[in-house]
């Protein structure tokens, strides 16, 4: 990438990613304004008819628009972080999978990039796959911010959302999600390669009972994009933050990035490079009631499988030989 294309990313990365991750707020402060206004309530009405007529679009699969996951702001952000999606097998669509992301990071930036989006390719790596990408439900509660969400395909984190994306027919759907969480995210430092995945089981549960396939995803410097406060787990700060994630459901983390005009201090996250390496499929049988005994030995080889991907990779990206994933 010559010296004029970088520059182009950059730019667009901290012109347009605070607008972009400040979504939430400015979407509530604009319906804010608009209320306090008179002569804008019909925009408000308009609104409030259209988001009870819709309410229920991103629980059914969504509306995912190639023109928006295609948009080529997507692009720059992904040229920002030189991400770049490898797949290790071909994924036929003749089933239905779960795609299972690692590490979440501060904000899931390399899971985001190229599973909501098209800035790596994934509809050429996998075309005969129709992707979903899983969020928290809250995001799909804030005016502007879930309109975008909604036309990129994201669909909340409900059992019965995931569900019914999976069961849409034809086969060739692949539902993406990131298991750790907002606990994951509390653990998201440089040269941490801790995963919060011991107990977390409700993933392979939901694919045995709608019989889609295992897929391990591990993205590669997703931990390195800020740096955050130190925070091991039994420290004051750990607790407090236990709590509130407890209460909300959101991980309160605070992080340090880039600014507009330097590289060491400032929300926006660092320019390092984010790999996102795809698996081979675990194939599962369907069974609507699946036993303890199945959820727990199909977690097992799901893990196996992910240890095995990280090992396989992991010195094609900078981590030591020494290193191993610590499952958690």
């Amino acid at each position: 990438m010559g010296a004029y294309t970088k520059i182009i990313p950059h730019l667009v990365i901290r012109t347009f990613l605070p607008f972009v991750l400040g979504m939430p707020l400015i979407g509530t402060i604009i319906m804010l304004y608009i209320l306090i206004n008179p002569l804008l309530w019909p925009v408000l009405l308009l609104y409030g008819v259209w988001y009870y007529y819709d309410r229920h679009t991103p629980w059914r699969g969504s509306r995912a628009s190639k023109f928006v996951r295609n948009i080529h702001l997507w692009k720059y952000c992904g040229q920002y972080f030189d991400a770049e999606l490898v797949k290790t097998v071909d994924i036929p669509g003749d089933h239905n999978y779960i795609f299972s992301c690692h590490p979440h990071g501060a904000i899931g930036i390399g899971t985001f990039l190229s599973f909501g989006t098209e800035a790596t390719g994934i509809a050429k790596a996998f075309p005969k796959l129709k992707f979903r990408l899983v969020t928290l439900p809250i995001n799909f509660y804030f005016p502007l911010h879930r309109e975008v969400f909604t036309f990129l395909g994201v669909i909340p984190s409900d059992a019965e959302s995931i569900e019914y994306a999976l069961n849409i027919a034809p086969k060739g759907r692949a539902v993406a999600i990131v298991p750790g969480g907002a606990e994951e995210a509390m653990d998201s430092h440089t040269n941490n390669y801790d995963l919060t995945l011991k107990d977390r089981k409700g993933f392979v549960k939901l694919a045995i009972r709608n019989g889609a396939s295992l897929v391990p995803v591990y993205n590669f410097g997703e931990n390195k994009t800020y740096h955050q406060l130190p925070n091991e787990r039994g420290s004051y700060v750990r607790k407090i933050q236990t709590i509130i994630k407890r209460a909300t459901g959101i991980s309160p983390i605070l992080v340090c990035g880039a600014g507009f005009f330097n590289n060491h201090f400032g929300l926006i996250p660092m320019s390092v490079k984010i790999t996102t390496v795809v698996g081979a499929p675990i194939h599962t049988k369907k069974n609507p009631n699946p036993t303890k005994e199945e959820v727990d030995n199909l977690h097992s080889q799901y893990v196996e499988a992910l240890v095995k991907l990280f090992e396989d990779h992991k010195l094609k990206y900078d981590v030591p030989e020494h290193v191993h994933l610590r499952i958690l």
